[in-house]
């Protein structure tokens, strides 16, 4: 059954930490793997989910660091790299192998607005490692999520989505001039309609899928290709570089960055539900573009709502066969 697009009134708004959504929720006896968690959102998402009793299993570049910082919960560590294949694969396959299931999977790791680099494939790297390797991952994962019974996979989008639509003609910037924000918004779209087609594919096995944007967190890697004067510019920090901190513009900590993921991933609110795309700790609204250039962070004056076409069916539909043929890994 396919879930409206539309808020469900969770409570919970901009302000809310991993604290706040979690609440008394007990997952012992739930195995969490997280991408990307030896900073930023994926770290507060890990320790959120371990605070609460799972057992996280961490895939990331830098383990050691990964390690340090999550000393305290219940932890395994594999490293991985999102734009190798074999990595994904090897990692993906070992886990497979321990016959465990997967009862959550949030896809957290991810660069902005990096320059035109390509993966082994070929592949754009802001679309491989953002978007195509996390596909990936969750195909070579499957049987573990369908083990689970009932599984939860939470993408990482961003309002950043607004900068492009999938360019299925072009994703990887062969044909077209390469921007950063193009390449990144791509990568964007791509996650939240994963989680449509996921979604729809997956809930005949009890596995929903969600796409869920955090909010503008400058305290996070994503912004090692920035600036400060971008981030001045786009009223992310001061001149000094400090950052600003406004929940109801979207400028967040990581600890309220990461609570509608990690609401996504574990809160019975959404019981029966998925394929949607969520900010603030709900289910977001449509909204239609303005019809203004979007290459500038400074261009979003509205900064709430999803896109028709970032949670467009169709399209969804169209990106998993794309993304099938990019990867070659066929999935479900």
């Amino acid at each position: 059954m396919t879930t409206a697009q539309r808020p469900i009134g969770s409570g919970f708004d901009a302000s809310s930490t991993t604290r706040n959504v979690l609440g008394s929720t007990d997952l012992t006896g739930r195995i969490a793997i997280v991408t990307g968690a030896n900073s930023g959102l994926g770290l507060q998402t890990a320790l959120a989910l371990g605070s609460a009793g799972a057992h996280v299993v961490v895939l990331d570049r830098d383990t050691t660091r990964a390690r340090s910082a999550l000393a305290g919960i219940s932890a395994e560590y594999a490293t991985m790299d999102l734009s190798d294949p074999a990595s994904v694969d090897a990692v993906a396959e070992e886990f497979v192998a321990s016959d465990r299931p997967v009862h959550i999977l949030v896809e957290s790791a991810g660069i902005m607005a990096a320059p035109l680099g390509r993966d082994t494939r070929g592949n754009e790297l802001q679309l491989s490692i953002n978007y195509l390797g996390h596909f990936q991952l969750a195909a070579r994962l499957w049987p573990a999520l369908r083990a689970a019974g009932s599984a939860r996979v939470v993408s990482l989008t961003s309002l950043g989505h607004r900068h492009s639509p999938v360019m299925f003609d072009d994703p990887n910037f062969e044909h077209r001039a390469y921007d950063p924000w193009a390449g990144y918004g791509q990568s964007k779209t791509a996650m939240s309609l994963f989680a449509v087609e996921l979604d729809r594919r997956g809930q005949e096995y009890g596995v929903r899928a969600f796409a869920a944007h955090p909010g503008s967190i400058v305290a996070t890697g994503l912004k090692q290709y920035l600036t400060t004067e971008q981030l001045v510019a786009a009223g992310m920090v001061n001149p000094d570089g400090d950052p600003i901190l406004d929940p109801s513009k979207q400028l967040k900590t990581p600890e309220q960055g990461a609570a509608t993921p990690v609401w996504c991933a574990t809160s019975p609110q959404l019981a029966g539900m998925g394929g949607v795309y969520c900010e603030d700790c709900d289910i977001a609204e449509i909204v239609q573009p303005a019809g203004s250039d979007t290459t500038d962070l400074g261009d979003f004056n509205d900064l709430n709502g999803v896109l028709p076409y970032a949670v467009d069916p169709q399209q969804a539909e169209r990106l998993w066969e794309l993304s099938e043929k990019l990867t070659n890994v066929r999935f479900l």
